[in-house]
């Protein structure tokens, strides 16, 4: 009988040494034996996450997260192909991701959009500097189901009350969530502003969004 946990774990262990050769050969080696959505939860899935937690720990880096991501996407890929017609393309949900207006920060905000994206978020990343109507917009447009917004100066933090107080406007608060953060944002702010969660770092916001998505 094969070792399930030790495939699950090689499979994770390839995402975390961000080589998409070592993580399509443990993908091939591991659905022999065990379910493709087992292997994306528990290998891949579990591994990205184990990259976000060394990203923040400063043991990795911005493109090591981009080179982990791509090689988690090929995984799944390639798991798609023996999957049941309807079940490839499901998604958690659908986040419209973006930095606030006059805030030129993104490092952070990207980082959180590449980490929900492997985990089964449908994400519109919107970049930086971005109008307040323009997050709602994309939201309307692409049906999300959140918006993530972030800050990194205080002078900025404003414009995460602005997205919520437009939605309420355009009668979308109760459909839409809203996710705050950066580094003067925090669970008060959050709570203040009436904000759905506060994330911390790129693993607590994926966390956070399936809480409140699934």
């Amino acid at each position: 009988m094969a070792d399930i946990e030790g495939l699950l774990h090689e499979v994770a262990d390839a995402v975390i040494s961000c080589k998409k050769e070592k993580v399509l050969e443990a993908v091939e080696k591991a659905k022999a034996e065990i379910p493709p959505e087992e292997i994306i939860e528990k290998g891949l899935s579990a591994g990205m996450n184990q990259v976000g937690v060394l990203f923040e720990r400063g043991k990795l880096f911005l493109p090591h997260v981009m080179i982990a991501a791509d090689a988690m996407t090929a995984g799944v890929k390639l798991l798609e192909e023996g999957m049941p017609a309807g079940t490839q393309e499901k998604k958690l949900g659908v986040i419209v991701n973006g930095t606030v207006e006059g805030d030129v920060h993104d490092i952070g905000k990207s980082i959180v959009s590449t980490m929900l994206q492997p985990a089964g978020f449908e994400v519109h990343d919107i970049g930086r500097d971005v109008p307040i109507r323009s997050f709602v917009e994309k939201a309307k447009e692409t049906d999300a189901d959140m918006i993530g917004t972030s800050a990194l100066m205080t002078t900025t933090l404003q414009g995460q009350r602005e997205v919520i107080e437009l939605l309420k406007e355009e009668g979308l608060r109760s459909r839409i969530k809203v996710m705050v953060g950066g580094a003067p944002a925090t669970q008060a702010w959050a709570d203040k502003i009436g904000a759905d969660c506060y994330a911390e770092n790129a693993s607590e916001a994926v966390a956070k969004a399936k809480e409140l998505l699934l």
